[in-house]
């Protein structure tokens, strides 16, 4: 049986590391609210990239510019909250460099939840944040015929998506036991299926998007789900309850970067220094 004092005490030391964290980057109010309003400015900025798409065009491979940003809206959620919530984990690269890995593994926690408390970023919720009001605002203004099952939709498919980007985090991110110099191999799958997920998937030619949409499962992050919101059925030709797939993709996918991260942590070999 699972002891729950046990469970308890552990969730308390991850409670107190991250509040730490907290505490000190908050501790200069000046500072925090310039790293804040930085990160506030880059999904900001990617929004302005879609509305200047829409000064050219009236649709952008088959969608309106509302339909378009409710798609945004809801990658832009879902990378925002794993980012805040794991996003860290791409510092794993410098830990196995230094030989500071070393120090996480002989403590009786979970490395991996060590490594996500230790270097936790308040400031990247100001992303989420800029996320919401967008997805609020695109998701008022599309004309959504609003359901239950639609309303839980909406409300579930961020944080599905948040499930998904969190594997993609943490299963590109182990790549550094074996490279080190793994880091711009990860930003391709972390911040392009970001990039990827903001827009419609027709825009993509037919094998990138076999690749990525498909066998990766960034469709289901915000492009299956928006048509689900919409009641649109896919140009690609796939079936409507496609849109509620969120759930496999993310389960999934937390599921491969499971097993990636023990198959990586077991075979960790020490810098020797």
């Amino acid at each position: 049986m699972v002891d729950l004092s046990d469970v308890g005490a552990r969730v308390g030391i991850y409670h107190r590391l991250v509040a730490a964290q907290v505490r000190s980057q908050t501790a200069y109010r000046a500072s925090f609210a310039i790293d804040l309003a930085t990160n506030a400015l880059i999904p900001v900025i990617d929004l302005i990239t879609i509305v200047a798409m829409f000064q050219v065009t009236r649709t952008l491979g088959e969608f309106t510019a509302a339909e378009v940003l409710v798609m945004f809206g809801l990658s832009a959620c879902s990378f925002a909250l794993a980012d805040l919530a794991v996003g860290n984990i791409e510092r794993i690269r410098f830990y196995v460099r230094q030989g500071l890995l070393d120090a996480i593994l002989v403590r009786p926690l979970s490395a991996l939840g060590q490594l996500l408390a230790i270097d936790f970023a308040i400031r990247r919720v100001a992303r989420v944040v800029v996320g919401l009001v967008v997805l609020g605002i695109a998701a008022a203004r599309v004309g959504i015929d609003w359901t239950p099952g639609r309303v839980a939709l909406l409300v579930a498919a961020p944080v599905f998506g948040a499930v998904f980007f969190s594997a993609i985090f943490v299963g590109t991110a182990t790549v550094a036991f074996w490279w080190i110099e793994s880091g711009e191999f990860a930003n391709g799958f972390t911040y392009g299926g970001r990039d990827f997920t903001s827009y419609p998937i027709t825009v993509y030619g037919g094998l990138f998007r076999r690749i990525f949409a498909y066998s990766l499962g960034f469709a289901f992050v915000a492009y299956y789900p928006t048509l689900a919101l919409l009641g649109r059925s896919d140009p690609l030709g796939m079936p409507s309850w496609a849109g509620w797939l969120s759930p496999v993709a993310a389960v999934a996918s937390a599921i491969a970067a499971g097993l990636v991260w023990r198959v990586g942590i077991r075979h960790y070999r020490s810098t020797g220094s």
